[in-house]
């Protein structure tokens, strides 16, 4: 494997989880299949799955199965994706509200054979959850649209109460792991958000164990925070299969807080760093806690969000 943490190579014990038992997982899936609805927890081999299937959760994955790029990190599947339904938006409202969800999570395969790369679509399904469970928060995952700030407005018009855009690396990286994607692109999206809407709280996250120096790492963490960025999810990449890309390391748990703490001197107002943290892990938590600290500044005035404005 020269020397790397292939996708044989024995994983550190705390990268092992125990499964839990029950029949909820099963009934989550049974949920899903029933209304012919795919998530990102299946799709991207998410090693949380077990523990949020089981607990009566899931990220919607809408708009297919199929993604037009490649990253060489993700193992979603590439292909021409079909095309949309326009029932999906409201099977997923009918979804989250038989699970009992009050805060709904939705992201997508990236979809540049559409004009706007999927924005109304994503508004639409936000505008659907609204009205099947008006009390619920919705925290969209978006791709980067092309950079098309009409697709972007048209998702924010729509007023989630988390924007979530993962830069997913560093970007030396870019070129192996993400070679349809720009950097940059990524981070003047999640600026764009800032100017267009500063209430809603906007949100990103990254792997480690690509080979990205420390150096790299808190770069990254710097070009986040200066986009306005509000909430940090970093987490530990595992290669999904053969044809992925290779791990380079496995990174510690006292690496991960290192970082965190790093991040939380930087201005964010949640950060999730583990392991096994992915960008939907435990989301709706890190919201309340991301929007407890954003709702005071220095001097304890109270701040608006998406909802409140």
């Amino acid at each position: 494997m020269n020397g790397k943490a292939g996708i044989r190579t024995r994983k550190p014990p705390w990268l092992r989880t125990t499964l839990p038992r029950g029949s909820e997982y099963q009934d989550v899936r049974k949920l899903l299949k029933k209304n012919s609805l795919h998530t990102v927890c299946e799709e991207a081999l998410c090693p949380n799955m077990w523990e949020c299937f089981s607990k009566g959760t899931a990220t919607f994955l809408i708009m297919g199965s199929l993604c037009t790029r490649d990253c060489r990190f993700c193992a979603l599947s590439r292909g021409k994706p079909a095309p949309l339904d326009p029932q999906e938006p409201s099977r997923v409202a009918a979804a989250a509200r038989l699970l009992g969800l009050g805060y709904v999570v939705v992201t997508s395969v990236t979809r540049d054979d559409l004009p706007d790369g999927g924005g109304s679509f994503f508004s639409s399904t936000i505008t659907a959850i609204r009205e099947s469970i008006p009390e619920a928060r919705v925290e969209v995952l978006i791709p980067d649209f092309r950079g098309d700030r009409q697709a972007l407005a048209s998702v924010t018009a729509a007023r989630p109460d988390v924007l979530n855009h993962n830069i997913e690396t560093v970007p030396r990286l870019y070129p192996v792991a993400r070679p349809e994607a720009s950097y940059l692109r990524s981070l003047a999206l999640l600026e764009n958000v800032k100017k267009t809407d500063p209430a809603i709280p906007v949100k990103s996250g990254f792997m480690l164990g690509l080979g990205e120096s420390p150096e790299e790492i808190r770069q990254t963490i710097r070009d986040l925070a200066n986009t306005g960025c509000d909430i940090l999810t970093i987490g530990q990449y595992l290669q999904p299969s053969e044809a992925n890309l290779e791990v380079e390391r496995f990174v510690h748990p006292d690496e991960f807080d290192d970082w965190r703490a790093a991040a939380l001197d930087m201005g964010f107002s949640g950060v999730v760093s583990g392991p096994l943290v992915r960008s939907s892990y435990r989301a709706g938590e890190l919201y309340q806690t991301a929007v407890l600290n954003l709702r005071h500044d220095g001097d304890g005035c109270p701040k608006s969000t998406a909802r409140d404005a």
